[in-house]
């Protein structure tokens, strides 16, 4: 054994033994191990086992089949090329924001940030439901202003359409950052050398900002393949691999098929993540300082200020009213036809049975928020502040959750929870999919990551000192946790009980393969409003839900507000 590995074994055991001392600390790593285990890995190992299992045994017979068809190559060609074509737009108009909002003298700055909390507040699906009532056959612009009777939103160009409107804010927030981290110096060194604005743009500050940008673009790519509701309601006949995997998995009852495209989806997702997080994203930090040496020279000359405000405050208040027209649109009669004002739409949603889903999802929601915020918080300070063996495999499953589809993560659960796992005649785990407990979970693991990076990035920027402190006086780490950590990092704490809750409630991709007859959840009967053509009522619940997040939203705010920071 070389010194090295010595050092290291020493190190392990010393570590193991200092855990034995703090049995609070030991049951919560071996909580959060089983966690990861059970929720995330176990359900993945079922899908790629599903996936080569045939009537001869383990072989690669569905994988075969699934890329032997046209139909199925032609759709793993379409999720790319959608992917491809999506980000690219959303990267240029994401970029444009940031860049106006950092270098420019302009008003309505904050109005430009509005919108970028806009998708976070809002099912996932809301700016296809408003391409629907804007574009569609009755839509407002296509036939009450143009006259166009035939017009036809679905397909291709329309999801390109609602994913850019929905994931630019993704690009405009990562780049927006990077920008404000840009330290000017570097630029006015060229300026003063006697280059011109546009000149010291391509040559100093896109070079600077290509790592950001490949970022930013890998980030939405991930967002956009993986989605599944906007393809849903707005794909018509242009099928993704996220959509085929539901249709195959519950509608044809082929788990073969299902599994094979699923293990080929999250393949993609899982390299680009990879290839994000351990390449691109450390060569942004290479490049970019940390903390600017003076305030930036912002441009104000109206020439240049007043056409580019004008072109982001015409463009944001197209978005903002792609998500009015919502509510709009649910005191209207019948969209396209009688825009007569009422209130049916309402008086059928609350009905007691047709009101469950709202009630259903709150209260799940209320129960996954304050569990996944405070779970998120606990691994952050795990991965940060303690050494134990399992740190890497715990950093890396709990961050790698973010790039996995909602589809694979319900399917998996669908395969490895939908039957008893017995020892000894006994019964150790019943079949927990249809019950509040997995939707709870599934709530849970899909925020969770989310937590953990806001978590790790608050705890990375807070000297360990004054943790130390407390353990030397003799606080157990449990107490360390919350009487020290959490108040300090409180602000990562609202964020992951925020993020938590409003993706609880618009969450549709994994509880779609989850919901059952007791437990109906509300995006999923948007869904089926929509299906059926009643507008009104999808936009009925689309804005009750709204409103329940925003609410939401204030009520943590004031919560963690009052948690000390003293």
């Amino acid at each position: 054994m070389t010194n090295t590995k010595k050092l290291k074994f020493q190190s392990d055991i010393k570590t193991l033994v200092n855990l034995k001392n703090d049995p609070a600390l030991l049951s919560i790593i071996v909580f959060t191990l089983a966690l990861v285990t059970f929720f995330i890995l176990i359900p993945l190992f079922n899908i790629l086992k599903e996936s080569l299992s045939t009537d001869s045994g383990l072989a690669l017979g569905n994988y075969r089949d699934v890329f032997s068809m046209y139909g199925n190559v032609q759709i793993l060609t379409n999720t790319i090329m959608l992917g491809l074509v999506t980000a690219s737009i959303s990267v240029v108009i994401g970029f444009i924001f940031a860049y106006v909002t950092t270098y420019m003298k302009i008003r309505f700055r904050k109005i430009f940030d509005f919108i970028a909390i806009l998708p976070i507040i809002s099912p996932p699906f809301v700016v296809a439901l408003s391409a629907i009532l804007l574009f569609g056959r009755v839509g407002l612009i296509t036939r009450g202003l143009l006259g166009i009777k035939d017009a036809e939103i679905y397909g291709f160009h329309g999801l390109v359409l609602v994913q850019s409107l929905s994931f630019f804010p993704i690009a405009y927030m990562m780049l927006v950052a990077l920008l404000q981290r840009i330290d000017p110096s570097v630029e006015e060194a060229s300026r003063d050398l006697g280059a011109s604005r546009f000149r010291v743009f391509t040559s100093v500050t896109l070079p600077l900002m290509a790592p950001g940008l490949a970022n930013a673009f890998l980030l939405v790519f991930i967002q956009s393949i993986a989605d599944f509701a906007n393809p849903v309601v707005i794909g018509g006949n242009f099928t993704t691999v996220a959509v085929k995997i539901y249709q195959e998995g519950v509608g044809n009852y082929q788990f073969g098929t299902a599994t094979a495209l699923a293990m080929v989806l999250l393949s993609i997702s899982i390299s680009i993540f990879v290839l994000q997080k351990y390449y691109v994203s450390k060569k942004s930090y290479v490049t970019v300082t940390g903390k600017v040496s003076r305030h930036r020279d912002l441009i104000t000359s109206r020439n240049i200020v007043v056409p580019a405000t004008g072109i982001l405050m015409a463009f944001t208040l197209f978005v903002i009213m792609m998500y009015i027209l919502i509510p709009i649109g649910s005191f209207v009669k019948l969209w396209g036809v009688n825009y007569t004002a009422t209130l049916e739409h309402y008086r059928y949603i609350f009905k007691p049975k047709l009101f469950q889903p709202v009630i259903t999802t709150t209260m799940l929601a209320a129960i996954a928020t304050p569990i996944s915020g405070t779970l998120g918080m606990i691994i952050a300070f795990l991965i940060v502040r303690k050494k134990f063996f399992g740190k890497s495999f715990i950093e890396f499953t709990t961050i790698m959750a973010l790039a996995i589809p909602g589809t694979i993560i319900g399917l998996g659960y669908v395969i490895s929870y939908n039957k008893t796992y017995g020892m000894f005649g006994m019964t150790i785990i019943p079949p927990i999919t249809g019950t509040a407990f997995i939707l709870i979970m599934a709530f849970i693991i899909r925020s969770l990551p989310v937590g953990v990076r806001s978590g790790i990035t608050s705890l990375q920027q807070i000297d360990p000192s004054i943790e130390e402190a407390a353990s030397v006086l003799g606080a157990s780490s449990s107490k360390v946790f919350s009487s020290v950590t959490i108040p300090m990092i409180k602000n990562a704490f609202l964020n992951g009980l925020i993020f938590t809750f409003a993706r609880s409630m618009t969450l549709v991709s994994t509880v779609i393969f989850l919901i059952s007859a007791r437990y109906k959840l509300l995006t999923t009967t948007i869904m089926a409003q929509i299906d059926v053509g009643r507008m009104g009522v999808a936009s009925a619940y689309c804005t009750i839900l709204i409103i329940i997040v925003s609410i939401a939203m204030l009520l943590i705010k004031l919560a963690v507000k009052n948690i000390s920071t003293e």
